[in-house]
């Protein structure tokens, strides 16, 4: 793919994109079905970057996957990983290497965890910090706080519940609870601080009941883990990956529509189908059955003030469609941006400005009031975050040319996203 992407206006929207499958359910899958007992067939697994270092990294650990006719069949550990040494690379993918860092912690084997640049600036220290204060020995290669790791032998007790902050990443929760099981034993899990992005930690829990681990929670506070090992369901299909769908839906918005979406609808895990609420909420019309979405635009789009803190990735598609709406908008409470593949609110407001917006950048927040006419033929910089690259894609469907510099990164989560985007392109 070219270095610049160069993206002409779209006369009109219109069509149905299949979605590939979820990048959140996908690697929790392949965790949890390379530490259950039996074998598991899984349908729909997401073919991309993030998912390809998971499987890499699990065949390095002992764990068996191989390709068949219903996707991937993957042969559990029945437990911690049998391979007791290993050197692991993640890549960008916290989805991997965050949950993985406490399963490996629970092993009692020696394992080095690293990923690139950028995943050494994102931050894991309280997840280290909870993993330590129940026996786990884990050592910072470089910064304090941050990959690289070194993960040591350790005997871990889980007498007194595991405490943990939820105010940076919901992922280190869900690392938890995912490794906990292989202790054999009870435990439970304390959350220090308001838990951000709570509809990640459904999904995790969701999958955790499709292997045999029921967790029951008291609020978003504390989470009690039985005395219970994974067992595989047998069979498990990933349903489409709903930040994905926010940017064929954000084009319907925008470029008149009707444009659907298949893989995902009332009846997803994930709470980003929720985005659904965010078009209406800007004047667009939607409809939803339990495996699909469809939108189209009634008119221009509205300026919206909301809070986005359950959607953060798919908040990103509302940051570019604000741009094309009637009035200023804000959106609040997307402090998790700061720790994603960039720092995405500085990110967002930057490139946002090329198009001719006046943006204000705050601590946890961004205000965008829409010019009068999109600057035409603006280069926009991705930063190397997939979700850049996407959502900026939509300028072409408001009207204006707009160039995507280094667009192959969209290959983190969705390899054929422009090839899916120029089908719906009239």
């Amino acid at each position: 793919m070219a270095e610049v992407l160069e993206l002409k206006p779209a006369r009109h929207a219109r069509g149905t994109v299949r979605l590939p499958g979820s990048k959140s359910i996908s690697n929790r899958v392949l965790l949890l079905a390379a530490l259950a007992q039996g074998e598991t067939e899984v349908g729909g697994l997401l073919d991309a970057d993030d998912t390809r270092v998971m499987r890499e990294a699990l065949s390095r650990l002992g764990v068996a996957l191989s390709e068949s006719a219903g996707g991937m069949t993957i042969r559990g550990s029945g437990g911690a990983f049998a391979q007791k040494k290993a050197d692991l690379f993640l890549g960008n993918a916290g989805t991997a290497l965050r949950p993985l860092t406490a399963a490996l912690a629970l092993s009692e084997g020696e394992y080095c965890v690293s990923g690139v640049a950028r995943m050494h600036e994102r931050p894991i220290g309280d997840l280290v910090d909870a993993l330590r204060s129940i026996g786990a020995r884990i050592d910072y290669r470089g910064k304090q706080g941050f990959p690289p790791l070194m993960v040591h032998p350790a005997k871990v007790s889980v007498t007194q519940p595991v405490a943990v902050k939820g105010d940076v990443s919901s992922q280190f929760l869900s690392a938890l609870l995912m490794a906990l099981p292989l202790t054999g034993k009870a435990a439970a899990i304390e959350v220090q601080g308001e838990l951000i992005s709570k509809p990640y930690v459904e999904i995790t829990l969701n999958v955790m009941r499709r292997f045999g681990v029921d967790v029951a929670r008291s609020g978003w506070t504390r989470f009690a883990l039985p005395n219970a090992a994974y067992q595989s369901p047998g069979r498990i299909f990933v349903e489409g990956d709903a930040s994905s769908a926010s940017y064929f839906l954000g084009a319907g918005a925008l470029g008149g529509g009707p444009v659907r979406v298949e893989g995902v609808g009332r009846a997803s895990l994930q709470g980003d189908v929720r985005f659904a609420e965010v078009l209406e909420a800007m004047g667009a019309e939607v409809r939803m059955a339990d495996g699909w979405i469809e939108c189209a635009a009634k008119g221009r789009l509205r300026g919206i003030d909301l809070d986005l803190n359950h959607i953060p990735d798919a908040a990103m598609t509302a940051a570019v469609l604000a741009v094309f709406a009637d009035g200023p908008s804000t959106l609040r409470n997307i402090a998790s941006w700061r720790v994603k593949e960039t720092d995405r609110l500085a990110a967002m407001a930057t490139e946002l400005r090329k198009l001719g917006a006046q943006v204000e950048e705050g601590a946890d927040f961004l205000q965008i009031a829409p010019p009068r006419s999109i600057t035409p033929d603006a280069t926009i910089a991705t930063y190397d975050d997939h979700r850049m690259a996407m959502s900026f894609s939509l300028v072409a469907f408001g009207g204006a040319p707009v160039r995507i510099r280094d667009p192959q990164c969209v290959a983190k989560t969705f390899p054929g996203f422009f090839a899916a985007l120029e089908k719906i392109r009239a």
